[in-house]
Parts: structure tokens; sequence; C-alpha cells
């Protein structure tokens, strides 16, 4: 996309989206924990899940076109990769320096849009988004009837881990989802069968009590998958800081990319979502106080200096910063200070990112950064 982006105004100086320079090697001249041909690995392990996908793509006809399609973005990608195995090299036609997880995301798309795709997971979002839709009405009640605050808003971050694992960009996490594990349907049972705690980063009651006692005036959150993701996760969050007074954007991409929620689609849920919810969320879309807005991003991580200036422009008044996800909150982000407070939430489902951190396949990030002043 060729379109205008600029930066967040929150941004400190020398902000760095990338959390890991795959190059990156350990000042005492050890081997780093992860190399980065191990990190080339995971994108390579990933491949299968997107070229069935592609296969299966009906927008690409006819069929024999689209077998040859999935083929070349299949190659061009692992050609790619061949290339990369010398971490430092350039990739004609892309951009692959400096070697991190948004490089190599980014030359995936590319991959695909060059291979004739642009939605490959179109028809799976939208199937967990109805079935998301169609639990959300009992998950409301049952957190409504929480009655203390710090409960109920700490059942509800449960709830956004819970909804992340729906990821079709990792492994592990795409198996689980062949297998039924990981649907709107196995949502409850996810949330109750986290990994106990302390999680990697765990700043739950950080998080908690930051949310129940600042009375946000707004709060913009960049949000990840479609399905129990979005409509279980998130939306449930947005939801619980509408209640404490707060305005609230949710931020979604612009365009296409694994099974990402787009903020046209998410527009669409919470129009849903507004009818049947005449307590909060169709009062607040109603207002104003709650609004979608595209952030820019054609990537599953993010780059805060790289968005709308539309929404840029409504988060100036902003005072936290909600990043939700693997790829927004821990491939990027994860070290990101802000003038405004910041909220990192996301489950790990790379076990080189549960290394680096110290932590375990489908462990939590709950991590919270008070905001500082710039120096």
């Amino acid at each position: 996309s060729t379109a205008v982006r600029t930066a967040l105004n929150q941004l400190h100086p020398g902000y760095c989206p990338h959390t890991w320079l795959y190059t990156a090697q350990p000042e005492n001249g050890d081997v780093p924990a992860v190399t980065a041909q191990q990190w080339i690995e995971v994108f390579r392990k990933s491949t299968p899940t997107f070229k069935k996908h592609a296969q299966e793509d009906t927008s690409v006809q006819p069929e024999d076109y689209r077998m040859r399609c999935a083929d070349a973005f299949e190659s061009t990608f692992h050609a790619a990769l061949d290339i990369l195995e010398d971490p430092t090299a350039q990739v004609p036609g892309f951009t692959a320096q400096p070697l991190t997880c948004l490089t190599l995301c980014d030359i995936r798309e590319k991959c695909l849009r060059n291979a004739g795709f642009h939605d490959v997971f179109k028809a799976v979002k939208a199937q967990e988004d109805a079935a998301a839709l169609q639990i959300l009405p009992s998950l409301l009640a049952e957190l409504d009837g929480i009655q203390g605050t710090p409960e109920r808003l700490e059942q509800t971050l449960r709830g956004v881990f819970a909804g992340n694992i729906f990821d079709l960009g990792a492994a592990a996490s795409a198996q689980l989802h062949a297998s039924g594990a990981t649907g709107a349907g196995s949502f409850a049972s996810t949330r109750d069968q986290l990994l106990p705690r302390p999680w990697a980063v765990d700043d739950l009651e950080g998080v908690r009590d930051a949310i129940a006692q600042k009375g946000y005036r707004k709060a913009v959150l960049f949000v990840d998958n479609a399905g129990s993701d979005v409509v279980l996760g998130m939306l449930p969050l947005a939801r619980e800081l509408l209640k404490l007074g707060s305005k609230v954007i949710l931020a979604a991409n612009e365009g296409p990319s694994i099974n990402d929620i787009l903020a046209s689609e998410l527009s669409e849920i919470v129009q849903q979502v507004a009818v049947q919810d005449k307590a909060v969320v169709g009062p607040a879309l109603a207002s104003g106080a709650l609004r979608v807005m595209s952030s820019g991003n054609w990537l599953p991580v993010i780059d805060l200096t790289q968005l709308d200036p539309v929404l840029v422009a409504e988060s100036e008044d902003a005072d936290v910063i909600i990043l939700e996800g693997m790829g927004r909150s821990i491939e990027t982000n994860l070290h990101a200070q802000m003038t405004c407070d910041s909220i990192k939430l996301g489950m790990i489902k790379h076990p080189e990112v549960a290394l680096l951190l110290g932590g375990r396949l489908y462990d939590c990030v709950c991590k919270y950064t008070p905001g500082r002043p710039k120096p």
C-alpha cells in the first residue's frame, strides 16, 4: 500500500517496533538462544497452512489455475527463505533487512499477493466470527453477573488470552485449530485451562487495577484475530472500558493478513453486537464513544510509525494504548515506551518466543507499562 502513513503521537523518540533482531549476536560471543536460521524455519513450518488456504480460496478461478498459483506462492516464498539462510542477504524484489518478524511477514504477504491471492483466510474468518457471535450474549451475561469490578476485569482479561489462541499464522495453534481445539466452541474451556501463573510476563494485577482505578478517558485497542479473539476477547474488554466511562477506538487491519480481522469486517460485527447489546455497545456506538477504525496495517505484526493518519489524529488524546496478540504485542512492541500508559496482551504460540521470554508454549504475556513523558 502506498498510502501516507504516520507515527502514533505517544511514541518515545528511538521507538523500534522489533522485539528481536534475528541477526543480533549476544555480547559475550555465545550462540544466540534462537538463531536467524531457526526463525526462518518458523516461517517455513507455517507455509503448509497458508498454501492449504490458498488452494481453498475459490475467489481465484478456475481450480487448476488456483492450484498453480498456490504452488507459485510456496516456491517463491521458500526461495526467499533459502536466500535468507544467509541472514544478511538481500532478496531481490523484497525488503529483507533488518531481518525480523516484521520483514519476514511482509515477504510472505507479498508472495501471496504476487501469486494472485488477496485474502485466503476470508472463509475461515467469517465462519469463526459467526460461531463467536452465537456465544457472545451468554458470555456478556456471565461477565455482567460478576459483581466486583476487579474480579470482572480479571475474568475479561483471561478471556482475551483464551481468544488469542485462534491464530492460523503459527504452526502449533494452526494444528490446534485443525483439530477443532481453538474455535469459539472451546473458548470457555480454554479460558479455564490457561497455564498456571506466574505467566511469562505477568502484570495481571497491575493491568487490572490500572483499568479499574485510573479512569482512562480514551483507550485505543489494536486488535488481532477474527473469531473468538476479537469477539469473545477484545470486545468484552472494550465493553468494560466503556462501562468505566472511557471512549474506545478498536483499531483493526486495513488489509488482509492471515486470520486477522479487518476494520471493514469488525465494523459489521460491532453493528450486529450493538443491536443485541442495548445496555452498553448499542448506546456507545450511537454516541461515538465506541468507534472502529483502520490502523492502516496489512501485516500480523505492527510498526506504530506506519499508521493511518486519521487514526493517529483521533488517538492524540488517548491515555492508554492496548496492543493485543503475539504479533502486535510480543514479537513487535513488547518493549515500546509511550507517553501514556500501555498494555500488551497476548499468548505465546511459537516455542522460540517462549524460550526467549523464559516461558512456556501457550503462556500469557500481560504487561503494564506506565506512561513517561518524552525525554
